[in-house]
This record gives C-alpha cells, structure tokens and sequence, in this order.
C-alpha cells in the first residue's frame, strides 16, 4: 500500500497528538501514560531544604497569631485588661448568683461564667413603667463592691440616673452577702 505524503504527513501528526494527550511527548515532568521521569524525584537535599522552608513559615505564623492575641486584636480584649494572657479570670459565683437573683425580670441574652459578663434584653421592673436593659461584669473573686460594674440603658436609648445604677449594685451585694452568709451555715 502506498500513501501520497500529505497521508503520510496526517498519519504523524495524528500518531504525535494521539502520544502528546498521553503525556508520551510532553515537555512536563510526567511520562508516558501519566508516569512520573525518573529525574521528578526530589533529592535528600531538596526534601530537607522543603522541609526547613515549612518550618519557617509555621514559625511566622505562630508568632503572627501570638503578635494578633497580644495586640488586643479581638473585641473581647477592649473590655478585659490582662497581664498575661494565659490567666483566667475568677468570678465571684455569690455576686454572680446575686445579679441573677436581683435582676430576675431582664431577659437574659447571654452570659460567660468565664469572663464574667451578663448581658441582658430589655424588660419593666416589677411596677415600673420604663424598661431597662443592663450589661453586668463581674470582674473580680473577691466580694467587694470594686468587683462589680453595671452598665444600664432604657429602652428609648438614654443613660439611666447615676443614684438608679447605684442602687441596684447596692441591692446586688447585699444579696451576694446574703447568699454567702446562707452558704456558710450549711
């Protein structure tokens, strides 16, 4: 059988396509059929060398995420003054179990034993008309009026009277006294 050379040319150039889309004539680092070329294998210097390079970029990103958590970089850190990060802050459980206890009519929309903080809805005091909302920290082991802080707002947006916010923390304490008096008989 013979073929005229423009047969011939397109029998190679398919056969040649036909072997590129197996990876048998690609320029890249893969063989015939997808196999890897012998050379493609990483050598023991090139192996240590990735390896330290790893290294090295976990070691920027550990002191990056260390560089962040010391910064103050969370919302969290704008309200908590730490020496060290690594503390925990210790809560006064009968000022806790007072500002519950007192402030029983707010709803409460969350709380975090851990740092201390109650925050509460809005809700009207046993007969009164105006309704308040309160964020309670308690900030502190020990059973002192310097481990509470009340912040309070009405529900129409404005600050409520220094004496009212001086209050409340007065009837906490002297719940949390109470509570801790009770605890002390068992």
């Amino acid at each position: 059988m013979k073929l005229n050379r423009v047969a011939q040319s397109a029998l190679l150039v398919g056969l040649a396509v036909a072997l590129a889309g197996c990876g048998g004539l690609s320029s890249g680092d893969s063989g015939l059929f997808g196999r890897k070329q012998a050379d493609a294998v990483p050598t023991e210097s090139q192996v240590y060398a990735r390896s330290a390079r790893e290294k090295q970029e976990e070691a920027i990103a550990a002191a990056r995420y260390e560089k962040d958590r010391n910064t103050g970089s969370t919302l969290s850190d704008l309200f908590v003054k730490r020496d060290n990060p690594n503390t925990t802050v210790e809560v006064n459980k009968y000022i806790w179990a007072a500002a519950l206890d007192v402030l029983n009519f707010l709803p409460i929309e969350s709380v975090d034993p851990f740092t201390g903080v109650i925050v509460t809805g809005y809700g009207k005091p046993p007969g009164g008309g105006r309704a308040y909302r309160a964020t309670i920290y308690v900030q502190d082991p020990a059973l002192d009026a310097r481990s509470l802080k009340i912040a309070m707002q009405t529900s129409g947006g404005g600050a409520v009277a220094p004496e009212t916010v001086r209050a409340i923390e007065d009837a906490i304490l002297t719940r949390a006294r109470q509570l801790r008096i009770q605890d002390t008989k068992l």
